[in-house]
């Protein structure tokens, strides 16, 4: 004690190592005194601690730490990481494999465990902590590379779905059938709030789950299944559905119904993100988004989700770092519902399927327990009914061709391979073909500057010239109101930028909108053409029988041609009326007139029928 406090490596002399070896041996308590004496004295204890191991023959120092044995005991796990570098362990537990990140509470928690097995105690914080950051870099650098799914996956032209059950089971989809197995080829992984799907069976019928969905005609439930038979695909694109309809139409039960017969989950509806971060987390941990009760779709949201259905690249910064980011590049399936028509913009509807339900008689309201019990017990037949069509599209998906492609064709192909287990085939095109002009029609009349543009060639069939010029001309159209709106462009180079989003819808309905530079000073010219045949009809469905299908007013007028008789009769209720697509050949008796305003026509008695040619709809048209 007297030589440390002047000299703090005295303790370390060989004899009296050899001393303090012995009594630590011998008298654990003289020892420990001693100890705390030599700490006092300016020794340092941990170094001397080591020395003493190593005089005794304890070659191990202190023995292993915590971290080390946690490293040792994640031995058992496989490692493997994933295209983008996150880490993966393979685990087996009770005869089954359970995927989980190493940076999940999963994985900690099953290190944790195997800790307390081996020592009958609980790791540090700090020692669960270095273990894991050396566990990541051994899966990061030393393992294979795997894709990990969530939900639905694919390998070797086989389909896989996830059951989300407590022994990881799946749903094997080929050519040859579907069946349920253990441990799928394909790596799954779970989020917080999945739910799991009832093991699926035969004997289903599809109409069964119409009566849980308030759909009001064949057209709509038809696109309602393949949308859902979409979601069942490892890949998109995959269109965004999209509900409206006023108070009791019961949106938002239609949205969970469809997400939970796919993709179930402990919060199926959530409300709309307010940044793409919190977008990015949703997607990236569920496969089917339900977002219910929204009010609008603000530009940035609607660019998003654009991304999202036909599969596009979301990078936001790592939390707590500088530099890093973290990647997300996939396509996610999404519902929406609101009361108001959301979407408005034509990049967005250009990829939506659009519903609108109408409200429920109270005569025919349903408790909602007796709804859901009545839906679970019929949930394992509907998804394998679903499954069933899903073996058909990956049969005939090959073979599958269409005259011309929409904008989601992939969308398109797989719906028409998988319909004819289901019902006749041309059924979904002709469904999708009357959506997307109804979606045409909707979207032109919500942008003011699309109606504009059809307003002003409404009277004639060329405009040419600058920027400025078209604005002017468009103002005048919308009045002083119109253009003191928040939505009209303030400049003629916004109003460039809001064409060339709106030239996609106005060329469905014929109006053809080009850019060009004219004149040695090279001046921006806008050119807007009248073409004779609209976009919509090279994809319109063959017209069906008088008796089958009346026509919309919209549409009638596009069925005349010039020279054409035909027989127009209205409703007694003086609403819509049907077109008997016959030509006569004998004089006009009588035909119906226009105001001199080019207002409509004034109707003839409820129980008249009159002979018109498409002249007297010259002024309206």
């Amino acid at each position: 004690m007297e030589k440390t406090t002047t000299d703090p490596g005295s303790p370390f002399e060989p004899e009296v190592l050899e001393r303090l070896a012995a009594l630590k041996k011998d008298n654990r308590a003289a020892f420990e005194a001693l100890r705390a004496q030599l700490k006092k004295a300016g020794c340092r204890v941990t170094a001397l601690d080591e020395a003493i191991a190593e005089e005794s023959g304890d070659t191990g120092g202190r023995g292993p730490t915590q971290a080390d044995i946690l490293i040792d005991l994640a031995q058992t796990a496989e490692l493997f990481q994933t295209p983008d570098g996150t880490g993966y362990a393979d685990l087996d537990l009770n005869g089954h494999r359970e995927t989980w990140p190493i940076r999940a509470k999963g994985f900690r928690r099953w290190l944790a465990r195997r800790f307390f097995e081996a020592t009958q105690g609980a790791p540090s914080s700090e020692a669960l902590q270095s273990a894991l950051n050396v566990i990541e870099a051994k899966a990061h650098f030393d393992a294979p590379e795997r894709i990990v799914h969530i939900r639905v996956g694919g390998l070797d032209g086989k389909l896989y779905l996830d059951l989300g059950d407590d022994t990881w089971q799946a749903v094997e989809i080929d050519a040859a059938g579907w069946r349920v197995i253990d441990n799928p080829p394909v790596r799954f992984r779970r989020a917080a709030g999945m739910q799991a799907l009832p093991a699926p069976v035969n004997g289903g019928s599809i109409e069964t789950l119409r009566s849980f969905l308030n759909v009001q005609s064949d057209a709509d439930f038809v696109l309602v299944v393949a949308w859902a038979l979409a979601v069942l695909r490892n890949r998109g694109p995959y269109p965004v559905i999209v509900l409206s309809g006023e108070q009791g139409s019961a949106k938002s039960t239609f949205s969970a119904i469809l997400r939970s017969l796919l993709d179930p989950n402990t919060a199926p509806l959530r409300a709309l993100p307010r940044e793409d971060r919190d977008l990015f987390i949703a997607a990236n941990n569920g496969h089917v988004l339900a977002f219910d009760n929204v009010s609008g779709l603000p530009a940035w949201i609607s660019d998003t989700l654009c991304r999202l259905a036909t599969g596009g690249g979301f990078a936001v910064r790592q939390l707590y770092s500088d530099q890093d980011e973290v990647l997300f590049d996939a396509a996610r399936p999404v519902i929406l519902n609101g009361i108001e028509e959301i979407v408005t913009r034509p990049d967005l509807a250009d990829r939506a399927v659009f519903l609108t339900l109408e409200p429920i008689p109270e005569e025919n309201r349903r408790p909602e327990a007796e709804l859901w019990a009545a839906f679970e017990a019929e949930r394992p037949r509907l998804l394998g009914v679903l499954l069933d069509a899903v073996v058909e599209g990956i049969k005939r998906l090959p073979d599958t061709h269409l005259e011309k492609l929409p904008r989601m064709a992939d969308f398109a192909l797989w719906a028409t391979a998988c319909e004819t287990a289901l019902w006749p085939a041309g059924t979904f095109w002709r469904a999708y073909c009357g959506n997307r002009d109804e979606a045409v029609e909707g979207v032109i009349d919500s942008d003011p500057i699309a109606a504009a543009v059809r307003a002003v060639m409404a009277t004639r069939t060329v405009w040419t010239g600058k920027a400025s010029d078209l604005l002017g001309a468009l103002s005048e159209v919308v009045g002083e109101r119109g253009v003191k709106s928040k939505t009209w462009p303030d400049s003629p180079r916004a109003l460039s930028g809001r064409l060339r989003r709106a030239a996609t819808f106005l060329r469905k309905i014929g109006i053809e909108i080009s850019f060009g530079r004219e004149g040695r000073a090279r001046t921006r010219t806008i050119t807007i053409t009248i073409d004779s045949v609209p976009e919509n009809e090279g994809i319109r469905p063959s017209t069906p029988s008088v008796s089958s299908a009346p026509m919309e007013k919209a549409s009638a007028i596009d069925a005349f041609a010039p020279g054409d008789v035909r027989t127009v009769g209205w409703h007694a209720d003086g609403s819509d009326y049907d077109r008997n697509p016959i030509i006569h050949a004998k004089p006009l008796k009588s035909q119906a007139k226009n105001g001199a305003d080019g207002a409509d026509a004034d109707r003839p008695p409820q129980s008249a029928l009159k002979e018109t040619t498409n002249t007297a709809w010259s002024a309206r048209l």
